[in-house]
């Protein structure tokens, strides 16, 4: 199933240039002039990069894009350029990236012609260096804590990258496995997911995916019981006959039997995601 989502145009700017492309440039551009880049932030190091990683000029700029995302609002932007980011790495963490892994990236996104050159350039950057992954997942799991459908599709998609240069009933490569399960624990997933996505699992629809919970009109802190309750409520609600008892008309029984698909569709989502 092939990625074609509108959040590919706000990868260009900052791939290509653009207008955060042009800010992270001159920001970066004249800390490398004051040899300040490199410099320690407040805190140190080991604050800002828990692990200790040694920060490096394209692998700053990449995590700075993602945090200004996230941090904006622009949740859409973040996961596109995590998607990109996050494909390239688990590539390339079990050796040389291969014609294979790379025609599965390309299967799944469908990069309209005329971005290929920004989506490569982000991609090559992002394969240089694979040990500062966990950094751009939690940046996605904090800013789709609520939305963990989106997450659980970016994790079959990097299952099918690390599987594509493989027989299927070949293990995965020890650091693809390590690098993947790294991702399982840091999005917080449940065991359900992980082997969803290990089978081979298709993606749902990630640029257009309603969240689960909104479509029951619930939190997603409800408890279990709640849950169960409001979808029984919201299917008693647009069953045919309570429709036709209100009177409904041709259009709102149409309406109803498309939102009671959504329903039914966001309670199997819960219930596998919970292990209900």
């Amino acid at each position: 199933m092939a990625f074609i989502g509108k959040v590919f145009g706000t990868v260009a700017g900052f791939a290509a240039g653009g207008p955060m492309g042009a800010l992270l440039g001159a920001a970066l551009g004249h800390a490398a002039d004051k040899n300040t880049l490199l410099d320690p932030p407040a805190g140190g190091w080991t604050e800002q990069w828990k692990r200790k990683i040694s920060p490096d000029f394209m692998g700053a700029a990449s995590y700075i894009a993602v945090k200004m995302a996230v941090s904006t609002g622009k949740k859409d932007q973040a996961l596109a350029l995590c998607m990109i980011i996050l494909s390239a790495k688990i590539a390339k963490c079990d050796g040389s990236v291969n014609r294979k892994e790379i025609d599965a990236f390309k299967r799944f996104f469908a990069v309209p012609a005329q971005q290929q050159p920004a989506i490569g350039k982000l991609f090559d950057q992002a394969r240089q260096r694979v040990d500062d992954y966990p950094k751009f997942a939690e940046e996605l799991a904090v800013a789709f804590k609520d939305e963990k459908s989106k997450l659980e599709n970016l994790l079959i998609l990097l299952f099918a990258i690390a599987k594509a240069d493989s027989d299927p009933s070949t293990p995965l490569h020890p650091e693809e496995e390590k690098f993947l399960r790294q991702v399982h624990k840091i999005f917080e997933l449940p065991q359900s997911a992980w082997d969803y996505a290990m089978n081979g699992g298709t993606l749902r629809s990630v640029a257009e995916e309603q969240n689960p919970y909104e479509a029951l009109e619930i939190h997603s802190n409800a408890t279990d019981e709640e849950i169960r309750n409001q979808w029984r409520k919201l299917v008693r609600e647009h069953h045919p006959d309570v429709m036709a008892a209100k009177g409904a008309n041709e259009t709102e029984m149409a309406e109803s039997a498309i939102k009671i698909v959504k329903i039914n569709a966001a309670w199997d989502y819960i219930k596998r995601n919970r292990s209900l």
